[in-house]
């Protein structure tokens, strides 16, 4: 048997006990070690903010249910293999599977870890993916001026990545002036949304709120490119596309992990990415991203306080290790 979480109704999640198969040929058993919480979606999928148009598209891999609830969700695990091909037995492996103790996958749906990423910190693989991919679609050039608006986790680790660009010149914008202390550790700039710089290469908006995209809009150099990272469920978003916004030649795309990026797509496939993510959390850097960490006994509560607003910080790690 093991333990998984479930939303049962928006607003409220609850534990369950379900029963996992031995693997087939083909297949792992995995026993899980840490899960990550993806703020910004599990909080929309939490509240039932899922609109209903896109309900097929933002299933995860391995989501059982259906949204509203009840639904398992989740893509941020971690685990040692328990069955499964020699090569694979005792390693350590990220999957896109939600928070459950202990499952069995297809091989292929498995990647192995590298020597030198702890497992805590291998559940930002999900992240540092979504930053690649963004980056990608964004494609700064050496020397660029980047502004990244909100510094949460996909922000932050966005903004890690980037840094390691040469001549990047990295800007992080929020209106929480707390964020500053960590991205003087990621080793970038921070800048209250009074003080946002100007004329800014590249602007990547990953706030969530429609203010944040506002600002991404005015920070933009003249034909500037304003890459829209955020997801805003069922919320309207309201913009000033009046003033100099035409004059200026913007442009305002979107970005989206669900497909590797148009400019990679022919030459990168999801796993190539994903092998990639991992290979850049061997930098300890992205240790400023994990904020907290909760037994998995009281993960309902977690995930309230998350989607309440009432739990700040990155990414929170859920602890399975000692679960049955």
């Amino acid at each position: 048997m093991a333990t998984s979480f479930w939303v049962e109704a928006p607003a409220r999640g609850a534990l369950r006990e379900e029963p996992v198969a031995d693997a087939q040929p083909g297949e792992v058993r995995v026993r899980t070690l840490y899960t990550g919480v993806s703020r910004g979606t599990e909080s929309l999928v939490f509240r039932g903010e899922v609109p209903e148009t896109e309900r097929e598209r933002m299933r995860a891999p391995f989501q059982q249910g259906e949204f509203p609830g009840p639904v398992k969700y989740g893509y941020l695990n971690v685990g040692t293999v328990e069955q499964g091909p020699d090569r694979l037995r005792g390693r350590t492996v990220f999957a896109l599977y939600p928070h459950q103790s202990s499952y069995v996958v297809p091989e292929r749906s498995v990647a192995v870890v590298p020597d030198g990423v702890p497992p805590r910190r291998a559940v930002l693989a999900g992240a540092v993916e979504t930053a690649v991919n963004i980056l990608w679609d964004a494609a700064p050039l050496v020397g660029d001026r980047l502004m990244i608006v909100g510094a949460g986790m996909i922000g932050c680790a966005l903004a890690r990545v980037a840094s390691g660009i040469p001549g990047l010149t990295v800007t992080v914008v929020d209106v929480d002036r707390a964020k500053a202390a960590v991205c003087e550790r990621l080793g970038v700039t921070y800048a209250h949304p009074g003080a946002a710089p100007v004329d800014q290469d590249v602007v990547i908006d990953t706030s969530g709120a429609g203010e944040g995209l506002q600002l991404a809009i005015e920070s933009a150099a003249t034909e500037g490119e304003i890459i829209e990272a955020s997801w805003f469920g069922d919320r309207p978003v309201s913009l000033q596309l009046g003033g100099d916004f035409h004059s200026r030649r913007l442009t305002i795309r979107s970005s989206q992990v669900g497909m590797v990026s148009p400019r990679r797509r022919g030459t990168r496939s999801t796993g190539d990415r994903l092998e990639l993510a991992l290979r850049l959390l061997q930098d300890p850097g992205f240790d400023h991203l994990l904020t907290g960490e909760s037994s998995w006994r009281e993960l309902p509560a977690v995930m309230a306080g998350i989607a309440g607003g009432s739990s700040p910080g990155l990414c929170h790690t859920i602890d399975w290790r000692d679960s049955a």
